[in-house]
């Protein structure tokens, strides 16, 4: 278009280079769209191109992360006007760099499927790799229209859906609802489903590609979000009998080393390596998260830190508060030695995420664990978008609102026992949304997505958030949940539509 689907005019170049990387395949000479999609290699290719913005720091490394750092579980770790005004909901944040692109390169992600989806059937090549990546692409559409709908949709518009028999040269208006959007998403999940294999039956050449129970996963958690509570129990349960996934049952804070990224309880992540060519690639979230410079040692960015809110928010005795936080005076591993954690002297919070640390801990982690460039801090930890233990909450949320308290109790305990927690009965939707926040804390599940769908944003946002010794390190913040329950369209899609992209309302 002008339109907002900008990404149309370098989609070939993306195709045909630099997309192939994360999935290793290298690409030879600059093909065109007429003589592409003729070979197996064809569609592998374009397979990997759908992977390519994973790797981009605003996809998966801190941009996207700036909407969950809105949450009452973290605050912005060292000042930033732009990033300041997304937590407080201000709307000049609108046409600023870190979420401006979060629209554009979804989308670029759905026409990369949707050209999947139409022509790779007719390639004559293994039907059975045929059919794979033609599971992988809906897939990924669906996973990432989710993102997309969940963030700027609501009863009032959803965002546009771009099939693959739309024609990108014109611009497509918002759907009528989110629902809308959530009716499609399952029809590609669904579709996706289909045409997938277990994890377990995949080489693992080919793992961190889509696969049946993430399929199953994303469905039960779409239907969460769309309050149908039946169907989200029935999809999760397909992924708890699959007997393919269990927890990891050596201790809540083994779930994020990096020999675990292959366990049972992985559904679905940023596939990460420090070292994958050039200043390589995956999710930046852990030198992201990482103390501002690291004690002069690695170059953290010292984003998103903790909140005493979060901290005060865990049981005593629960084992996830100190996997999942640093204090003023803890012990841990770092390059190797014990230190005791300071924090930045510039830092909002005299807190960390210790969460993605494990890669730091060893004494020579360059470049096998960690990345030697410090501006680009990934590392051999996988940065989990969906683990087992969610779709065990899902399963336990459902069930609580289908049938009351008591009715989550047996997914509760497992995680329960699993933080060394003792069981509990008759849990109640209080209980279910303090084991989702101690659970999933710092992750992609998305804290401030959950008090809006809760309906607890409002009154939560309205106090203040504190560090450890009680001051106020972030003021209470006014939300409005006829506006704020959305985030605002990016103001550059508006104008490449010409205008038939609506911004909410409200913003």
């Amino acid at each position: 278009m002008k339109t907002n689907l900008k990404y149309i005019a370098v989609l070939a170049i993306a195709l045909f280079s630099a997309c192939t990387k994360q999935l290793d395949i290298t690409p030879e000479g600059s093909p065109s769209a007429q003589n592409f999609w003729k070979t197996k290699e064809d569609a592998l290719k374009a397979e990997a191109g759908m992977y390519q913005n994973y790797n981009e720091e605003d996809f998966y490394g801190r941009g996207m992360f700036w909407f969950i750092n809105a949450s009452d579980d973290m605050v912005t770790g060292r000042n930033k006007p732009e990033a300041d005004n997304i937590k407080n909901f201000n709307r000049t944040y609108i046409g600023g760099g870190y979420t401006e692109s979060q629209w554009s390169m979804r989308y670029a992600v759905i026409k990369r499927a949707n050209d999947i989806i139409a022509n790779v059937p007719a390639i004559s090549m293994d039907e059975n790799l045929k059919k794979q990546i033609i599971g992988d692409a809906y897939f990924n559409a669906g996973l990432v229209y989710f993102q997309l709908a969940a963030n700027y949709g609501n009863d009032k518009a959803g965002v546009p859906i771009v099939t693959p028999d739309t024609d990108p040269a014109q611009p497509i208006a918002r759907a009528k609802n989110v629902n809308e959007n959530y009716d499609y998403i399952i029809s590609l999940l669904l579709k996706a489903a289909d045409n997938l294999p277990y994890f377990s039956d995949m080489k693992a050449t080919d793992y961190g590609k889509a696969h049946k129970t993430a399929a199953w996963a994303y469905l039960s958690k779409v239907y969460l979000y769309k309050k149908d509570y039946a169907n989200a129990a029935k999809y999760a349960d397909m992924v708890i009998n699959s007997g393919k996934h269990e927890l990891v049952l050596t201790g809540f804070a083994d779930v994020f080393k990096a020999a675990n990224n292959w366990s049972k309880e992985y559904i679905w992540s940023v596939v990460c390596t420090p070292n994958g060519g050039g200043t390589g690639w995956g999710s930046k979230l852990p030198g992201v998260m990482l103390t501002n410079k690291a004690w002069g040692i690695y170059n953290g960015w010292g984003y998103y830190l903790p909140t005493k809110e979060l901290y005060d928010s865990f049981e005593a005795g629960d084992q996830r508060r100190e996997a999942t936080i640093l204090k003023t005076g803890d012990k841990f591993m770092f390059f190797g030695a014990e230190r005791s954690f300071t924090k930045d002297a510039g830092a909002t919070s005299d807190y960390q995420f210790k969460k993605y640390m494990e890669p730091f801990t060893y004494a020579n982690p360059i470049p096998t664990h960690v990345n030697p460039n410090g501006d680009n801090g990934t590392t051999d930890l996988n940065v989990p978008l969906m683990r087992y233990a969610e779709v065990l909450l899902i399963k336990a949320e459902a069930a609580i609102q289908v049938s009351g308290a008591g009715a989550g109790d047996a997914e509760l305990n497992k995680i329960r026992s699993r933080a060394g927690l003792g069981a509990k009965t008759g849990m109640t939707m209080v209980d279910l949304k303090r084991e989702r926040r101690n659970e999933l804390a710092g992750e992609w599940a998305d804290r401030h997505r959950d008090l809006v769908r809760w309906r607890d944003a409002q009154a939560t946002y309205a106090k203040p958030l504190h560090d450890s010794a009680g001051a106020i390190i972030w003021p209470a913040r006014a939300f409005n949940p006829n506006v704020h329950d959305v985030w605002a369209v990016p103001q550059r899609e508006i104008d490449n539509s010409a205008g038939v992209i609506k911004q909410n309302e409200g913003w």
